[in-house]
C-alpha cells in the first residue's frame, strides 16, 4: 500500500503557495504517494476544479487563530501516514501545525519567512516547530529562519526549490511594437508594484514607449490605481490562466519587496520571456545569468534594467532563450515533487523531534 499524506491549506487567498500543493497533488501517484488535501473555504473553490472530490475536503479558515479543531478532524479521517502544512510564514498556520501533530508526523512547508515574535510568543512557537517531523522551505532565507530563530535542527530543515509545469512549446515574447511588461501577483506592498508603477513614470518621462499591464486583486488595488493614472499601465484582475497572461508579454517583471523563490517567475521563464526581478529570496541564485536582477524597492535600478531590456530587441531575445533554457533544465515542477516527496518519506520513517 501506498504511504498517504494529507496537505492542509489553511489559506485566505489563492497564490504561488496554493499552485504549488497542485503540482504536489497531481504528482503523487507517479512518487508512489497517495495524496488528500484539507483546504480552506476561501481557496476551495480552486481547488475543487483541480483536485478529485473524493480526495478533498474543505474546512473552515483556521488562519491566526489559536486552534484549528475542524482540521484536526478533516486530517484524521484521511488517516495519513504524515501532514504536510502549508505555512504562509512562521506564526500563521500555528493552530493547524498542531492539528497535524495530533495525528502523525507533520512537515512544515513555509514559504516565506516572517516575525517569528518575541519573548514568550516566539518561545511557544519554537516548541511547536521543534515537534515537526520536519520542515521544508524554497529559499535558504526560510531554512535559515527556523533553524536560526525556532530551534529546528538543521537535518530537519530542507530547501526545495520551487518548480512549475514546463510547457512543452513556450509562448515566448509576443513581439508587439509597443512592448508589454506584465506582472502578475496580490495587490499588496510585499509585491511592490508601487516601485513597479514609479519606475514606469520615469520611463515615460525619458519617451520610452511602453505598455504595462498588472494581473491581480487585493487590499491596495484602489491605491496602486490612482498611482498609475495617466501612465501606460492597465490592471486586468484577478488572473484564472497563467499561460495566457504570459503570451501577451514582451518582458515580465517581479518587483517584490520579499519572496521566497515565487512560481510565476519560474513561470515566465519556462514560457521563454526575458525577466527583470527583484533580489529576493533565492531569486538570485535561481535564475543566475539569465535575467536581470535589481535590489527590492529601488525605483532608479528597476527603471534602468527595463530601459537595458526594453531598448534592445536583441538583448530581450538572447534573455528568453536563457531563462527557457534554465527552466527547462532546474525548474520543472516534477523535480520538486520529486525532492518533496523524498522529505515526507523521510519524515515518516523518523516520525517527530526527538523520536528515534
Amino acid at each position: 500500500m501506498s504511504p498517504r499524506v494529507a496537505f492542509v491549506a489553511d489559506s485566505d487567498a489563492w497564490g504561488g503557495a496554493e499552485v504549488y500543493l497542485t503540482h504536489l497533488m497531481e504528482r503523487a501517484e507517479d512518487n508512489e504517494w497517495a495524496a488528500s488535501l484539507v483546504c480552506a473555504e476561501p481557496v476551495a473553490e480552486r481547488f475543487a476544479a483541480m483536485v478529485p472530490t473524493d480526495r478533498l475536503t474543505v474546512v473552515p479558515l483556521a488562519r491566526r487563530r489559536p486552534e484549528a479543531p475542524a482540521i484536526r478532524s478533516a486530517v484524521a479521517a484521511r488517516h495519513p501516514d504524515v501532514v504536510a502544512v502549508n505555512l504562509v510564514d512562521p506564526p500563521s498556520n500555528a493552530a493547524a501545525l498542531a492539528a497535524g501533530l495530533a495525528v502523525a508526523p507533520t512537515v512544515g512547508v513555509l514559504h516565506l519567512a516572517g516575525d517569528t515574535g518575541s519573548g514568550e510568543r516566539r518561545n511557544a512557537l519554537a516548541a511547536l516547530y521543534r515537534r515537526l517531523a520536519a520542515v521544508v522551505s524554497p529559499s535558504a532565507e526560510g531554512r535559515r529562519q527556523v533553524t536560526s530563530e525556532l530551534g529546528v535542527s538543521g537535518e530537519r530543515a530542507h530547501v526545495v526549490p520551487n518548480g512549475v509545469a514546463v510547457p512543452a512549446v513556450p509562448s515566448g515574447p509576443a513581439g508587439r511594437s509597443v512592448p508589454r511588461v506584465g506582472a502578475l501577483g496580490r495587490l499588496t506592498g510585499q509585491k511592490g508594484f508601487d516601485v513597479l508603477i514609479d519606475a514606469v513614470g520615469s520611463l515615460v518621462a525619458d519617451g520610452r514607449p511602453v505598455e504595462v499591464v498588472i494581473g491581480g486583486a487585493g487590499r491596495d488595488e484602489a491605491a496602486l490605481r490612482a498611482m498609475a493614472a495617466g501612465l501606460p499601465v492597465t490592471f486586468c484582475g484577478f488572473v484564472t490562466d497563467v499561460r495566457a497572461f504570459l503570451a501577451g508579454l514582451d518582458v515580465f517583471c517581479l518587483s517584490s519587496r520579499h519572496e521566497a523563490l515565487p512560481l510565476v517567475l519560474l513561470e515566465a521563464m519556462a514560457e521563454g520571456l526575458p525577466c527583470v526581478a527583484t533580489d529576493v529570496g533565492d531569486v538570485a541564485v535561481a535564475v543566475g545569468e539569465d535575467a536581470l536582477v535589481v535590489p527590492p524597492g529601488d525605483v532608479t535600478a528597476l527603471s534602468v534594467a527595463l530601459t537595458a531590456v526594453l531598448s534592445d530587441p536583441a538583448r530581450r531575445a538572447g534573455l528568453g532563450v536563457r531563462a527557457r533554457r534554465r527552466a527547462v533544465q532546474e525548474m520543472d515542477a516534477g523535480l520538486m515533487a520529486e525532492r518533496t516527496f523524498a522529505v515526507l518519506e523521510r519524515a515518516r520513517r523518523r516520525g517527530p523531534e526527538g523520536s528515534p
